[in-house]
C-alpha cells in the first residue's frame, strides 16, 4: 500500500499572462504589461480579451475546468499617449539606467543640470540620471562650472523611446509562449 501523489503543478499566482494590445505588441515592455491570471480569466468571460497562448495549468470549478492564458490580445485596441509621465522611473528609462557624466549604473539618483537654485526646473529637459558621487561633485554648479557634460542632454522622450529602451531590460521571468510576442522585431535565427 502506497502513497500516491498528485504531479506539482505551478502555482496559479506565478502563471501570469502577457497582455498584448489588438496590434499584438506589448502594451508596454518596461515593466512588461503582465496580469494575473484571475484578471486574465474575468477578461477572457467579459469578451474583452482573445487568448493566444495557455499554460498547462487549470483552475477548476465545480462543473469546469479552464486553462490558463499565458497570452492574451486585448479585442480593441488601446491608443498610447505619445509622451509618458514625468516619474523618477520613466527618466531613468530614458537614460537608460546610467549616470549621463560617468555611466555608472549603481547608486542612482538624479540631477538639475541647471541647478534650482539657479533658476533650473524640474522638468524632462533639466534633469538627468546621475550617480550619488556624480551628483555630489557637481553640486549646485552648471556643467560649464563643474566642467562635467552629461553624455546626453536632457530632452521629453516619446512613449515609443522608452518601450524601446524597455526592451533592453528583460524582466526576470518569461515564459516560452512568450517568445515570438516579445521580440517581433528580432533577427530570425539563420539556417
Amino acid at each position: 500500500m502506497g502513497v500516491n501523489f498528485t504531479p506539482h503543478l505551478p502555482s496559479p499566482d506565478s502563471c501570469p499572462a502577457l497582455v498584448l494590445n489588438a496590434d499584438f505588441r506589448p502594451l508596454s515592455y518596461y515593466p512588461l504589461s503582465v496580469w494575473n491570471w484571475q484578471t486574465a480569466l474575468k477578461a477572457v468571460f467579459l469578451d474583452r480579451v482573445s487568448i493566444l497562448s495557455v499554460y498547462d495549468r487549470q483552475v477548476h470549478s465545480p462543473s469546469t475546468a479552464v486553462s490558463l492564458p499565458s497570452v492574451i490580445a486585448l479585442k480593441k485596441y488601446v491608443r498610447q499617449p505619445r509622451y509618458p509621465a514625468f516619474t523618477r522611473f520613466n527618466l531613468f528609462l530614458r537614460d537608460q539606467f546610467t549616470c549621463q557624466y560617468c555611466g555608472s549604473t549603481e547608486d542612482l539618483t538624479f540631477d538639475h543640470v541647471i541647478p534650482r537654485s539657479q533658476g533650473g526646473r524640474t522638468c524632462w529637459s533639466n534633469i538627468s540620471a546621475a550617480c550619488a558621487p556624480c551628483n555630489l561633485k557637481k553640486g549646485g554648479r552648471t556643467p560649464e562650472e563643474a566642467h562635467m557634460q552629461p553624455a546626453r542632454w536632457p530632452y521629453r522622450p516619446t512613449n515609443h523611446e522608452l518601450h524601446e529602451n524597455g526592451r533592453h531590460f528583460p524582466p526576470n521571468y518569461l515564459h516560452e509562449s512568450w517568445r515570438d510576442f516579445l521580440y517581433w522585431d528580432t533577427e530570425l535565427e539563420k539556417g
